[in-house]
């Protein structure tokens, strides 16, 4: 990203990512997460003055982790540095080892929540989301309200959002992500051990050697028990809890935590040893008849001397008082759909309490309504009320937005957006050129000086790409471009490939060496490179995945004879699959035997690799596809190859008229020089027969 501000004469240049390396031996994934920036600011007063430019840059391996999968157990061993993602204790990042069940290994309806991270962005901008200090997910975004619900459902515990927009303003706020009713089907048990030593995101240890563990034992119909502990030599922390499937009135759980701690000396946090109960209250329901979902609702009160683990370990680091002591907190995720009234409500809010300093409230509330004005069909209006507060700070406002459809893929848009010092109104026009890439641009004025905004995103083979320049009267001008992608290599080959989902799992497709061939699978299509590899990135862990290509896109010169491929797969697998395409011209023949018979009806024609080109239809008319010059076909019936054909060299420039191919017994078949004859007309009874499609396979792949 590149910015310069016409106020006060100075330009920026900022470069930042993230990523994953690693390597799969076996059942086991290695990972190592890596996140950098650049980030170079000059004053323009005087360009040859060194001392008016900063410069600062940073590279860091946030972590080393690796994990297998235990499906005998239906759970996941992990390795190395992690964070602690309980359904009980508030997180932490530590080195060390776990056992866990592993959700994606459960059914869908029994899988934990996923995050939900929304907010408001003024310009087109990079959200960056981190979790004690490691960036877990990046994008840039365009201007109005954004929601971010791919992060994966692994992750819990506060996560940290910060907006950082074109002219250089930043907010940030904190989300906390909520757990659902720690809910267990009867007779079965849903377990996470771990042990280790705390770290912070130096990589530098803190405290003592530390073990714990939770469980959730399905008890009886629609009742769990569940509870766990966590403890070092000076932290002991204990929880118990009961959940109830309330049926057609959703799911419920309430716990209760107590925390012990002895701290080695009379500390800022006051007195050495101190004791305290957190109890918290947990609701789910997906109201179905209503076309609303209360996706998590839940309240949890601390008292004055409970402390996580976390806290523990800052009080026993420094001698700083304590802030942001706990007190309640309140959380909601709602969403609302009267689809006859075509209206939608979403909401999304925390109300926090502490024991030693102010309350804090974050919400985005968003109406929508979709309705149509005489033959104008499809229109929607908007309405969002958003707050967030981060330390002293506080962004609130209101986003309007409207929308006019101008085509079958483009329409026309209004958006204002008002508070937080600024207001500012766009008209805009959005398009979306194919499935892959679309665009918006902007005009408008923020605080009497026009603007002009524009933004592209491309859902491209090698990565995805997203682009965006911003013009502020007497302001500032900016542009940025964002790129996701990733590199697969194994032995069966590799490509370079679009992702999300870094050191995620992943279907490595072979198209038999044939480039330019479309595979669809979740997204817009990939195109295989000149080595016949594309790489399917994303793929669900533990589904039937389906992977197919796109016939209607094939290169002219390439048929598949199987379209269709499946995979189950393990987390972080790379799984391989092979389809079945041949390349070459198509054409149109007529096979005849030495004593002037056809072969058989259905007799299959197959070159030197054993792919099927062609199946033979009546009087021996056949359509041929994947052929090439001089090339040698067998032709089998009754289990076994009968006779052998010729290709001519070269190919007639009419490939249609139909060729009278004489089918030899193999070894006899004339030499290439002498071209079998070119049949003038085909019967009038011919008709073209497509090679069928061969059965799909299923298979799982560690």
């Amino acid at each position: 990203q590149t910015r310069h501000q016409e106020q006060g004469g100075e330009d920026s240049h900022d470069i930042s990512g993230n990523g994953t390396v690693g390597a799969n031996l076996g059942a086991w994934r290695f990972r190592a997460d890596w996140q950098s920036d650049y980030q170079h600011t000059r004053s323009n007063d005087d360009e040859d003055d060194s001392s008016n430019s900063t410069t600062s840059k940073n590279w860091d391996w946030s972590r080393y982790y690796a994990w297998r999968a235990l499906p005998s157990l239906k759970a996941k061993l992990s390795l190395g540095e992690d964070y602690l993602n309980s359904d009980i204790f508030d997180g932490f990042n530590y080195i060390g080892s776990s056992v866990s069940t592993d959700d994606q290994m459960l059914p869908p309806n029994l899988r934990g929540y996923a995050p939900d991270v929304s907010g408001v962005a003024h310009s087109s901008a990079k959200v960056t989301i981190s979790q004690m200090g490691r960036v877990l997910y990046e994008t840039q975004v365009p201007a109005g309200p954004f929601r971010i619900q791919d992060i994966g459902d692994s992750v819990s515990g506060t996560l940290h959002v910060r907006v950082e927009e074109q002219n250089g303003q930043v907010q940030e706020y904190d989300v906390t992500t909520a757990s659902m009713p720690f809910l267990t089907r009867q007779g079965q048990v849903r377990y996470k051990v771990m042990m280790g030593r705390p770290e912070d995101w130096n990589h530098k240890t803190e405290g003592g050697f530390f073990s714990g563990g939770e469980a959730s034992w399905g008890v009886a119909d629609g009742w769990s028990l569940y509870g766990g502990a966590l403890a070092d030599e000076h932290y002991q922390s204990a929880a118990m809890g009961v959940g109830r499937d309330l049926a057609q009135f959703g799911a419920l759980a309430f716990d209760v935590t107590h925390s012990h701690v002895n701290l080695d000396h009379d500390s800022a946090y006051g007195k050495g040893k101190l004791d305290g109960n957190s109890f918290r209250v947990s609701y789910a329901k997906d109201f179905d008849e209503l076309n609303s979902r209360v996706t998590f609702a839940g309240y949890r009160f601390s008292e004055k001397n409970f402390m996580t683990m976390s806290e523990y370990l800052d009080a026993s680091q420094s001698d700083m008082a304590r802030t942001g002591n706990d007190k309640e907190m309140y959380t909601i995720t709602y969403n609302q759909n009267f689809a006859a009234a075509g209206v939608s409500v979403y909401l999304n809010y925390s109300h926090r309490t502490y024991w030693d300093r102010p309350e804090q409230t974050n919400y985005n509330l968003m109406f929508s309504h979709y309705f149509n004005m005489g033959s104008i069909r499809n229109m929607s209006i908007s309405v969002t009320g958003y707050r967030y507060e981060y330390d002293d700070n506080t962004d609130k406002g209101m986003y309007l937005s409207m929308s006019i459809p101008w085509s079958d893929s483009s329409t026309v848009t209004y958006n204002g957006s008002y508070g937080s010092g600024s207001d500012s109104s766009q008209v805009g026009y959005f398009n979306r050129i194919d499935d892959a890439t679309h665009y918006q641009i902007n005009v408008g004025t923020s605080e009497q000086h026009g603007s002009v905004d524009g933004y592209l995103s491309h859902d491209g083979t090698l990565a995805k790409v997203d682009l965006s320049a911003n013009y502020h009267e007497g302001e500032y001008r900016s542009a940025g471009i964002a790129l996701q992608g990733g590199a697969t290599l194994t032995a069966h080959g590799g490509a370079l490939h679009r992702t999300q989902n870094m050191g995620g799992t992943r279907l490595l497709i072979d198209a038999d060496g044939i480039a330019n061939v479309p595979v669809e699978s979740n997204g817009a299509p990939v195109y295989t490179n000149m080595f016949g590899k594309a790489v399917v990135a994303d793929i669900n862990n533990y589904y039937r995945n389906q992977a197919y290509i796109d016939l209607n896109n094939l290169p002219e010169d390439a048929e598949a004879t199987q379209s269709v491929v499946q995979a189950t797969l393990t987390e972080g697998a790379i799984g391989y699959r092979k389809f079945k395409v041949i390349s070459g011209q198509k054409a149109m023949a007529v096979l005849r035997l030495r004593d002037g018979s056809y072969p058989p009806f259905g007799a299959e024609v197959k070159n030197d690799e054993q792919q099927q080109v062609g199946i033979v239809d009546d009087e021996g008319n056949v359509y041929l596809a994947g052929i090439n010059a001089g090339e040698h076909m067998m032709v089998f019936w009754e289990g076994s190859a009968q006779c052998e054909i010729v290709l001519p060299k070269p190919l007639p420039a009419d490939l249609f008229r139909g060729l009278l191919l004489p089918c030899e017994q193999k070894g006899t078949t004339a030499p290439d020089s002498l071209a079998p004859e070119i049949k003038p007309v085909i019967q009038d009874q011919t008709r073209q027969v497509t090679p069928s499609e061969a059965p799909t396979s299923i298979s799982a792949t560690q």
